[in-house]
């Protein structure tokens, strides 16, 4: 966010629109950046979009222009969290379809979507998954290893999986390869 002037802040607040276009170009990219950390792939492009809508009706009410980075970045974790809730709110999807679908793919095509399903994982819920269900580790070791708590683990872990299972249930449904 160096680009990120309190001047420009300043303008906006003041009412400047030109300003205001010029402060969401400069900090479009950062916000990105900052919810490829904390979204789910699918998510990342909503979650920004979001998070400068928000900032295009509240910048005004911003008392500490300094915090503005902080500010922004509280705003598209938020919307990451919103998200991943609406995504996670669905029904579950009923275990003798998922092992049907499962069941039909070949092992190459199952391997293939696995790797997918695992590289769209935010990165926390990727190295979870593969400490505990590919290095086998307990979740006392994983807790030790990455300095969380039991229940942070155990979350985590789930999300993981739950995101995991929806990738491969919703490849057919949704056209994935």
């Amino acid at each position: 966010m160096a680009g990120t002037r309190p001047d420009l802040i300043l303008r906006v607040q003041a009412g400047d629109t030109a300003a205001l276009g010029q402060l969401l170009a400069e900090c479009q990219a950062d916000a990105r950046r900052y919810a490829m950390r904390h979204c789910v792939t699918s998510e990342i492009d909503d979650a920004v979009q979001e998070a400068l809508l928000v900032v295009t009706r509240h910048v005004s009410s911003l008392k500490a222009v300094a915090s503005f980075a902080g500010w922004l970045f509280t705003i598209v974790r938020r919307e990451c969290s919103k998200l991943s809730r609406k995504m996670f709110s669905h029904e579950d999807v009923e275990d003798d379809r998922v092992q049907a679908q499962l069941a039909a793919l070949s092992m190459v095509e199952l391997r293939t979507e696995l790797a997918s399903a695992l590289e769209s994982l935010p990165p926390h819920y990727l190295e979870i998954i593969l400490m505990r269900d590919f290095e086998e580790l307990t979740i006392s070791e994983i807790c030790a290893q990455l300095d969380i708590s039991v229940a942070t683990a155990k979350a985590r872990l789930r999300r993981a999986r739950l995101l995991v299972r929806e990738y491969l249930v919703g490849s057919d449904e949704e056209g994935r390869p």
